[in-house]
């Protein structure tokens, strides 16, 4: 029960944090590896438990992404399924060992992606052009890194649109959304075929991040933009140290 109330609490906090700023990751992937679900297993529970929030926000932004080529969007569409897909075997064939070595440091460049995702994009935006607008490579690559581990996922994904040019944030985020929503699906699915995916919890997690999602958005009106980021990036700093010790 005190496992449950654990988790219970964790995604409701990164419902929260995702319709805020994002990083719910660095509370559910922890919590459910405190509660003794292994690093491989947690990480593709975690996926699942917070898979609806992507939905959400898919949804949220469907008439930005109905701004872009139909065409364009299905190709798009296809390099994330693709790239998803190859992340999340590559997952699926990881050895607790192996993932327990490579967590400490994705958890910290996720949170440093994070910390300074507003300089990264800036970065990207001087560089726009630098690589072939809506190349494939790099989508193929980001969708890897977020078919294995997806924390710090949609600041890439903005730095990368960035770097192919795209100067509207709404669409970018829109697009960001929408592609996050495909490769969180595509995931979900490889997970739960492969029998990674431990149910119970992660049915229980995903109610309380939706809960958290909807109550997340008066709370990010109420709270300044650098309080929560300032929370997040502590959150991700200490988790990230936490895993680092316990590898250590």
């Amino acid at each position: 029960m005190t496992d449950y109330i654990l988790l219970i609490f964790a995604a409701f906090g990164a419902g929260v944090l995702n319709t805020i700023a994002g990083g719910g990751t660095f509370l559910t992937f922890p919590a459910l590896a405190f509660t003794g679900v292994p690093p491989v297993v947690a990480n593709a529970t975690s996926a699942v438990a917070v898979f609806p929030g992507y939905l959400a926000g898919a949804v949220g932004f469907k008439d930005e992404l109905k701004a872009f080529d139909r065409r364009q969007m299905v190709r798009l569409t296809v390099i994330t399924l693709a790239g998803g897909l190859v992340g999340a075997l590559l997952l699926v064939v990881s050895s607790n060992e192996a993932f327990a070595i490579v967590v400490p440091f994705l958890l910290l460049a996720a949170t440093l992606a994070f910390w300074f995702g507003d300089a990264i994009r800036d970065w990207a935006a001087r560089k726009a052009r630098a690589v072939t607008p809506f190349g494939a490579a790099g989508l193929f690559l980001v969708s890897i890194y977020g078919g294995y581990f997806n924390g710090g996922l949609g600041i890439v994904l903005l730095a990368l649109f960035s770097l192919w040019g795209m100067t509207n944030i709404h669409e970018m985020n829109g697009l960001k959304n929408g592609l996050s929503f495909a490769l969180s699906a595509i995931s979900v699915a490889a997970f739960a075929i492969s029998g990674l995916v431990e149910w119970p919890q992660a049915i229980v997690m995903m109610v309380a991040a939706t809960i958290g999602g909807y109550a997340g958005a008066p709370v990010a009106r109420v709270l300044p933009k650098s309080v929560v980021r300032g929370i997040v990036i502590l959150v991700g700093l200490s988790m990230s140290a936490v895993f680092f010790a316990r590898l250590f």
